[in-house]
């Protein structure tokens, strides 16, 4: 049967948004900087996307900056910060954050500035209060994701903004993982800077954004014409640009019930789960996505289980990253007092709009199966 749960990696791209796309590669769009008629309908189709990515924001237009990832768009505020700083002062970074921001930060405590990580609770959920006795008087940054990407633990991002606030310390919310599945309203919030990529929600790849706070400019990552005004160099990727103002169209519409049919998803894998002898949910008491579990098979290899479940088509993925095809146990995991055994048993299971619960039904079959033929010894 097989069926795609790997949709935290990326997302199907929505028909909808295809066929939104497809008048931007015809004959009729030119250059969105140009003057004449094919510049200027390339133009609006910009500034179209642009609004509807503000309006599932809860933001203003003109705050929104275009980018081609979410990788771009927080290497743009960290390093903005670094420069603005002469690559002095502190950083406060958490154990959860996306490698685009922890390898940002490091690269900046390499360059002269001193960083901080707070790692989070062991439900995978940060303390505010921990945020606030990192923070000093020289802090120029503080960095807490809306959800994490692995486990799925939604963060108390309006609470750490409020105490930031306070000590005139911005923040930076990486919401690539949250945008499309949950509310995520910059004003609720209380952020400076947010970013969020389309092809977490079924847009395209090569398309996202960064929200920057109206008086909080920041120099641009990228130079040369005054693209973006002035906030991003570079001549937009108007089709991709146009597919994620549907997405964001599209997920504004129907977010409501697109929680409702992934947290059935959800609920109804995990009720599966219980069932598997040494299956572990993680931050399973705490406030997660909707869409992600993140399971541990107990003396298993995760590697392992996940290869067999692709030879079956299933798709998921381990939570851990690979590197040179070896497994190595995740930050977040063991930041989170998870033991490197238990990470390296662990598998990432993330829904997307298009799953069934015919495909959940069938995946927990295989899984089981696959399970007590690896804990039987058989064919390992």
């Amino acid at each position: 049967m097989g069926a795609y749960f790997d949709n935290n990696s990326t997302t199907p791209l929505d028909p909808r948004v295809r066929d939104a796309m497809l008048p931007a590669m015809g004959p009729d769009h030119g250059n969105p900087s140009a003057v004449h008629r094919w510049g200027r309908e390339a133009r609006r189709a910009v500034d179209e996307a642009r609004l509807r990515v503000a309006e599932l924001l809860g933001a203003r237009p003109a705050e929104i900056v275009f980018t081609s990832s979410g990788t771009e768009a927080n290497n743009t505020v960290l390093f903005a910060v670094g420069r603005a700083a002469a690559f002095r002062g502190h950083l406060v970074v958490t154990s959860l954050e996306h490698p685009s921001v922890q390898a940002a930060a490091e690269r900046l405590r390499e360059s002269g500035m001193e960083l901080t990580e707070v790692p989070p609770g062991a439900g995978g959920v940060v303390d505010p209060e921990a945020i606030g006795e990192a923070l000093r008087h020289d802090t120029k940054l503080l960095c807490l994701m809306r959800a994490n990407n692995e486990v799925g633990t939604i963060q108390p991002v309006e609470r750490v903004a409020e105490i930031c606030r306070a000590r005139g310390v911005p923040v930076l919310c990486d919401a690539v993982q949250a945008v499309g599945k949950i509310p995520v309203r910059v004003d609720e919030l209380g952020v400076d800077f947010l970013s969020l990529g389309g092809h977490k929600f079924h847009g395209p790849l090569g398309a996202a954004a960064l929200w920057i706070r109206d008086g909080a400019a920041i120099e641009p990552l990228l130079l040369g014409a005054p693209q973006e005004d002035g906030r991003r160099a570079s001549t937009e990727n108007v089709p991709a640009i146009v597919g994620l103002g549907k997405a964001a169209e599209l997920a504004s519409a129907e977010l409501e019930e697109r929680h409702r049919r992934l947290l059935e998803l959800r609920e109804r894998l995990e009720s599966g789960l219980a069932a598997i002898p040494d299956a572990v949910v993680h931050g399973a008491g705490s406030p997660r996505l909707p869409h992600t579990t993140h399971v541990a098979f107990l003396g298993l290899s995760g590697h392992r289980l996940m290869s067999r479940l692709a030879e079956a088509d299933y798709a998921v993925s381990i939570g851990a990253a690979c590197k040179s095809a070896r497994p190595e146990p995740s930050r977040a995991l063991l930041a989170m007092g998870i033991s490197a055994e238990e990470a390296l048993a662990s598998l990432r299971v993330s829904f997307g709009i298009f799953n069934t619960a015919d495909e959940v039904d069938g995946f927990l079959e295989r899984l089981a199966s696959e399970v007590e033929e690896l804990r039987s010894g058989v064919r390992v």
